[in-house]
C-alpha cells in the first residue's frame, strides 16, 4: 500500500489540486510576496517615510516650519547648569567676581606695558634713526651745493687754485658719497627714499666727471672747460639738488610720524584702566552693603596698584613728550629752518660763481642770485626769509651764531653789488673778479663773506643738534621703565584682588 505525502518534518506543501476552491481541506494558503523598494530588492515598510541616503540633504522641511533647532550638547548644557548653580550661592558669585577682577587688572598691565613699549620703540626711532637719516640727507644736500659752488670757485682761479679749495671740493663729493650709501644701507626696500638715493648714487659719478674734465680743459687754455663746467652745475641744479630735496622730505617725513608715534596718548590703558577701577569699586561697595565691613585690605591694595599704574603710565607720559617736544623745539624743527638757509647761501654762491665763468654772456645767474638771496634774506613785496626763519626758531644757544651769519650775509651782499656795480659800470671783468675770490684768500671779497656766513651757519648747526640729543635720548628708557611697572603692577592688582576675596571665601567654610 503506497504511503500518502502529506505536510510532515521536511516542510513540503502538497501541489494544488485542480478545480479546488480556496478554503476547503487541504488547498494550500496563498501568500503575496512582499513589496520591494525599487532598484534596491529591500523589503519595504508600508507607510513608512523614504530614508535619507547616506550623504544626501536631508529632507525639506515642512511648508511654513523652520527646521527644528539642535538640541544642546550635553557638555554646554552641563556647563551653563554649573556657571548658574555657581552664581546662586555667595561663594560662586565670590568666585566669579575674583576671575573678572584678576583677569582686568592682569590686561590693565599687559596693554599699558605693550602700549608703552610701542611708544618707546617710536622714542629710539626718532633719535638713533629717523633724525639722524633727516639730518644726513640735509648733509648730501648742503654737501652737493657746497661742491657745485667750490668747483665753480677753483675754475675761476684755474691753476691758481689754492689746494684748500681743491680739498674741500673733493671732501664734499666723498662726504655725499658717504652717505648716500649709509642712508640706502638703512632705508627699507620698500621707502619712498629708495628712488631719490638711486637718482644720487648714478649721478654723483657722472657729475664729478664733468667737473674733472671742465677743470682739465680750463689749464690748458680750452675755452670748451666753461662749457663742461656749466653743464656739470646744471646737471646739478636740475638733477642731483632736487634729487637730495626730495630725500629731505621724505626723511622729515618719516621723522615727524615717528615724533607723533611716540608722543600718542595710550587711551587703551587709560580706559582700561578706568573700567578696572570701576570693577574694583562696584566689589568693594557690594561687600561693605553685606557684610558691613567698610575695608577689605586685598581689594584696597589692588585699587592702589592699578591707580599708581595709571599714575606712572600719566606720569612717564607727560616726561617723555615734554622731553620730545623740547627737542623738536629746540633740534629737529630750527634744524630743517637751518638746512633751507645754508642751502639758500650754497646757491646764491654757486649763481655767484657761474656768472663770472659765463664771462657776463648771460643774465641767467644773476637772475638766480636775486632770487636766492630774496629766498634767503626776504624782499620788498615778502618779508622774511629762510635765514629769518632760521633765527625766529633758534635755540638761545644758537642765536650769536645765528646773528653772526646775518652780519657776514650782509656784508658779502655789499660786496656783491659792488662788484657788480665794477663789471657793468666801469666794464671791469678782472676787477670785479678779484672783489669777488682771489687766490690769496682776501678778507675783503665776497668768497671771504661767504665763508663766515657758512662757518657761522655750520655753528648754529651743531648746537642745535646737541640740543636734540640731549633733550630726546633716554625717553625710550624711561617709557620702558614704566612699561615694566605696569606689566607688575597688574600682577600685583591681580594677586591683591584674589587675596581680598579668598579671606571672604573661608569665612564660607
Amino acid at each position: 500500500m503506497a504511503t500518502p505525502v502529506g505536510n510532515g518534518a521536511s516542510g513540503a506543501a502538497f501541489p494544488a489540486r485542480p478545480n479546488q476552491p480556496p478554503g476547503t481541506p487541504g488547498a494550500p494558503i496563498a501568500t503575496a510576496a512582499p513589496a520591494t523598494t525599487a532598484g534596491t530588492g529591500s523589503p519595504a515598510v508600508v507607510g513608512a517615510a523614504p530614508l535619507a541616503k547616506p550623504g544626501g540633504t536631508p529632507p525639506a522641511p515642512r511648508p511654513g516650519g523652520a527646521p527644528a533647532k539642535r538640541p544642546p550638547t550635553a557638555v554646554a548644557t552641563g556647563v551653563r547648569a554649573r556657571l548658574a548653580q555657581a552664581t546662586r550661592t555667595p561663594p560662586g558669585r565670590l568666585r566669579l567676581a575674583g576671575v573678572v577682577l584678576a583677569v582686568l587688572t592682569v590686561a590693565f598691565g599687559g596693554l599699558t606695558a605693550w602700549q608703552l613699549e610701542t611708544r618707546a620703540q617710536a622714542a629710539d626711532r626718532v633719535v638713533s634713526y629717523s633724525q639722524p637719516l633727516s639730518r644726513d640727507a640735509a648733509e648730501i644736500h648742503r654737501s652737493l651745493a657746497d661742491a657745485a659752488t667750490t668747483a665753480a670757485s677753483g675754475f675761476l682761479l684755474a691753476g691758481a687754485e689754492p689746494d684748500e679749495v681743491r680739498s674741500r671740493y673733493e671732501q664734499d663729493i666723498a662726504t655725499a658719497a658717504k652717505l648716500i650709501a649709509q642712508a640706502a644701507a638703512r632705508t627699507t626696500a620698500t621707502s619712498p627714499a629708495q628712488g631719490s638715493l638711486a637718482r644720487l648714487n648714478q649721478q654723483l659719478p657722472a657729475y664729478a666727471g664733468l667737473v674733472e674734465t671742465a677743470r682739465a680743459d680750463n689749464r690748458q687754455g680750452i675755452p670748451l672747460g666753461g662749457a663742461y663746467l656749466r653743464y656739470a652745475s646744471e646737471q646739478m641744479q636740475t638733477v642731483l639738488l632736487p634729487a637730495a630735496a626730495e630725500l629731505a622730505a621724505a626723511e622729515n617725513r618719516e621723522l615727524a610720524d615717528d615724533y607723533a608715534a611716540a608722543q600718542a596718548v595710550p587711551w587703551g590703558a587709560y580706559g582700561l584702566a578706568l573700567v578696572a577701577l570701576a570693577a574694583l569699586a562696584w566689589v568693594q561697595l557690594t561687600l561693605f552693603r553685606r557684610t558691613n565691613r567698610v575695608f577689605n585690605i586685598g581689594l584696597l591694595g589692588a585699587t592702589a596698584a592699578v591707580l599708581a599704574g595709571a599714575l606712572w603710565l600719566t606720569v612717564a607720559g607727560l616726561t617723555t613728550r615734554s622731553a620730545l617736544e623740547q627737542s623738536a623745539r629746540e633740534g629737529a624743527t630750527p634744524l630743517r629752518a637751518l638746512n633751507s638757509a645754508r642751502v639758500d647761501v650754497l646757491t646764491a654762491r654757486l649763481a655767484e660763481n657761474l656768472h663770472f665763468v659765463a664771462r657776463g654772456s648771460t643774465t641767467r645767474y644773476a637772475d638766480q642770485w636775486t632770487k636766492a638771496t630774496e629766498h634767503l634774506a626776504g624782499a620788498k613785496d615778502r618779508p622774511g626769509g629762510s635765514l629769518s626763519e632760521a633765527v625766529r626758531l633758534a635755540p638761545a644757544a644758537a642765536g650769536p651764531s645765528l646773528q653772526d651769519a646775518s652780519k657776514q650775509f650782509d656784508q658779502w651782499r655789499r660786496r656783491h653789488d659792488a662788484a657788480r656795480e665794477l663789471e657793468v659800470g666801469n666794464a671791469d671783468y678782472q676787477g670785479a673778479l678779484e672783489a669777488t675770490v682771489t687766490a690769496t684768500g682776501g678778507a675783503d671779497t665776497a668768497d671771504a663773506f661767504f665763508n663766515a656766513t657758512d662757518k657761522a651757519l655750520a655753528q648754529a648747526a651743531d648746537i642745535e643738534q646737541n640740543r636734540f640729543k640731549r633733550a630726546a635720548e633716554g625717553t625710550g628708557g624711561d617709557l620702558r621703565t614704566a612699561a615694566v611697572a605696569a606689566a607688575l603692577l597688574g600682577l600685583v592688582a591681580a594677586a591683591a584682588a584674589l587675596r581680598g576675596l579668598g579671606r571672604r571665601l573661608a569665612e564660607y567654610r
